[in-house]
């Protein structure tokens, strides 16, 4: 009898590898952002989006002063940044014309709104 085992061991799976953190938007971040909202040439979207902005920067800002991070901020930053660069696009299909009629409604997939 031999003290060898039968077979090989699996190595262990290799670690994940982790995702480089995303650069922190820099402190005038917000300021601009509001000053693009400010500046939109739909002025019934700015009239809605810097009251939206406003109150999501107030939670996030409230968030990170009871948890000392200022993760929720940057998030709030980089989502205002993502829906100002599209909203162009958005316009552009609005205004195109382009056939949406296979969409399905937004109240339908999340339900009405309280």
């Amino acid at each position: 009898m031999s003290a060898q085992p039968d077979r090989i061991p699996a190595p262990p799976p290799a670690p994940l590898p982790v995702p480089a953190p995303l650069p922190a938007p820099d402190p005038a971040a917000a300021a601009r952002l509001v000053a693009r909202i400010r500046a939109d040439r739909d002025a019934a979207r700015a009239d809605r989006w810097l009251p939206a902005f406003e109150r999501d920067w107030g939670k996030a800002l409230e968030d990170s002063r009871q948890t000392y991070d200022l993760t929720p901020l940057h998030d709030v930053v980089r989502r205002w940044q993502g829906r100002l660069d599209t909203a162009p696009a958005v316009d552009a299909f609005v205004a195109g014309g382009l056939d949406d009629t296979d969409g399905i409604d937004l109240e339908q997939v999340l339900g009405a709104r309280p």
